[in-house]
């Protein structure tokens, strides 16, 4: 599984013209899951990016989780994230899991998430989305559960 991670103000996604889901200051968290991701997976990435202190503290260094500045997320499936360009001028998706397996594995995510005691918006599975963001720092970071 592997998420990018972007801190930001305010994010929001739209689906044919329908905001499905914004925030006011968090994580815009982009989810890739790959053929062998589990529940296991999803726990792990949850609660890393629960616990990472990427807002700065009243010293200006990063030392505060999302939790203690109120923040939220807003999470959105990206099966791109596993795209292999490699070979070609055309990315290969064939690491990226199947919807049938994906989507599970990302709603499962999102309620462990919720079960860390975040606030969770959410884009559409397999929807093309509009994703607005503005990215504060910026700061962005790639979370993997597995290397």
């Amino acid at each position: 599984m592997k998420v990018v991670l972007q801190r930001s103000g305010n994010a929001s996604v739209t689906v044919d013209g329908e905001v499905t889901g914004s925030i006011r200051k968090g994580y815009v968290l982009l989810v890739g899951i790959t053929h062998d991701d589990t529940e296991q997976d999803a726990d792990y990435i949850a609660k890393k990016v629960a616990g990472l202190r990427l807002w700065e503290d009243e010293e200006g260094k990063m030392n505060r989780s999302i939790d203690e500045v109120d923040g939220e997320i807003l999470s959105v499936s990206q099966f791109t994230l596993y795209g292999d360009v490699r070979k070609g001028r055309r990315p290969s998706f064939i690491e990226a899991a199947r919807p049938e397996k994906a989507e599970p594995i990302w709603n499962y995510f999102n309620k462990a998430l919720r079960e860390q005691g975040l606030k969770v918006e959410t884009g559409v599975f397999g929807a093309m989305m509009d994703v607005s963001l503005v990215n504060d720092g910026p700061v962005t970071i790639i979370i993997e559960s597995k290397k």
